[in-house]
């Protein structure tokens, strides 16, 4: 317990009092345009035009993923074990 312990415990809470002050500092701070009125709705006037197109095609009458009544799973690949070979020592 030497140095180590005062720079944790003493100086590395420096930035923690730093970052409440500032928590603090902002909801105590009152907005910029809190006296003006504001006329207008504020928004664009240009009205956005949707696109034709749909960004997916539309649903089919069948689907394509397996539901309960659906079709049966697929076949699983081929199983296959690795072998671990053991290196036998030469003899001379």
């Amino acid at each position: 317990m030497g140095w180590g312990f005062v720079w944790l415990m003493l100086v590395l809470k420096i930035p923690i009092g730093l970052l409440l002050w500032l928590v603090w500092w902002a909801i105590r701070q009152t907005p910029d345009d809190a006296g003006e009125s504001q006329g207008g709705d504020g928004g664009s006037k240009v009205v956005a035009q949707r696109d034709p197109r749909h960004p997916r095609p539309p649903f089919s009458p069948h689907p394509r993923n397996r539901g309960p009544h659906g079709d049966a799973m697929p076949a699983p690949p081929a199983r296959t074990r690795t072998q671990v070979t053991r290196f036998r020592s030469r003899e001379h």
